[in-house]
């Protein structure tokens, strides 16, 4: 565990970093995060980040109480405390403490806090051959109902598909959404290569605008000369596909072998796939980009 902790303001051991029973972030979920990447000492897309993280607060009405270059800095702090050249960051705002009621402007402080850790999101050997993954009964909550571009911390609906494949004995699943389209995985986006190009749920299949998504399609894909589509996706349409892969702060870039008993491909990470982390992993540890 990391030795210290950035609460609402100022660097604290692990032990005394602590938030009220009271606190409606973890009451009701209110409140939104950011899961954020440090590589050779630099912080991936830090901006997007901070961007995406304003956009999360402002779409669930939560004002911060620090700027955009207050967070900056503090996160900058935080990893340098733990000294961290290489590292997990993860960023919270909370509603902050309450009454017991739902009543969210009855909450006078938002709070804030800022944890910086290693973390290995899959073993090695699932980055050389490839992820087995299922298919999620559970739907993807339907936008109407709440706006997937909101990182909020009700993670629910993706932990109840998670569990269903950890009781399948795979670490990530694939969620539909409730119009049996293709939507994204419960902490990572989905890719699949067919013929040559690379295709991606649209933001309107429900899905959370991933950052080393985007980084993906407006960096990555480019430089291999990959063309990509963001189209409506069928599960037949990735079952059939010659490669799949996923992508996420944590992620990064996986292969995909198969997805419940249906192999993909091969049955092992394609070569574009390959080509991709290959590339990813060489530009965030030469110069990972800030903006």
């Amino acid at each position: 565990m990391p030795g210290k902790i950035w609460l609402d303001g100022a660097l604290v051991d692990t032990a005394d970093a602590k938030v009220s029973v009271y606190d409606h972030g973890l009451l009701y979920g209110d409140g939104c995060f950011e899961g954020i990447r440090a590589y050779n000492g630099r912080v991936f897309k830090l901006q997007s980040h901070l961007d995406r993280m304003w956009s999360s607060a402002e779409r669930i009405r939560l004002k911060p109480i620090y700027s955009k270059k207050q967070i900056e800095e503090a996160i900058r702090e935080t990893l340098a405390a733990n000294d961290l050249r290489e590292g997990y960051i993860r960023l919270v705002f909370t509603r902050g403490t309450g009454t017991l009621g739902l009543h969210p402007f009855r909450c006078p402080t938002p709070g804030t806090f800022i944890i910086t850790d290693s973390i290995s999101l899959y073993p090695d050997e699932l980055y050389r051959n490839g992820m087995h993954v299922i298919v999620a009964e559970r739907r993807r909550v339907p936008m109407v109902c709440l706006d997937p571009a909101i990182k909020s911390l009700n993670y629910l609906n993706n932990i109840l598909a998670k569990i269903e494949a950890i009781d399948a004995g795979v670490l990530e699943a694939i969620m539909l959404n409730t119009d049996d389209e293709v939507a994204e995985c419960t902490g990572d986006n989905i890719f699949a290569i067919v013929s040559g190009a690379l295709i991606t749920p649209p933001a309107s299949a429900g899905i959370l605008h991933g950052i080393t998504r985007q980084f993906v399609i407006d960096e990555l894909a480019p430089a291999v000369k990959l063309p990509v589509r963001e189209q409506t996706m069928s599960l037949d349409d990735v079952l059939n596909a010659d490669e799949v892969f996923l992508t996420g702060t944590a992620a990064e870039v996986i292969g995909v072998s198969r997805i419940d008993e249906h192999t993909i491909g091969t049955g092992t990470v394609g070569p574009i796939t390959a080509q991709l982390t290959e590339t990813f992993r060489a530009c965030v540890q030469e110069n990972a980009p800030e903006n």
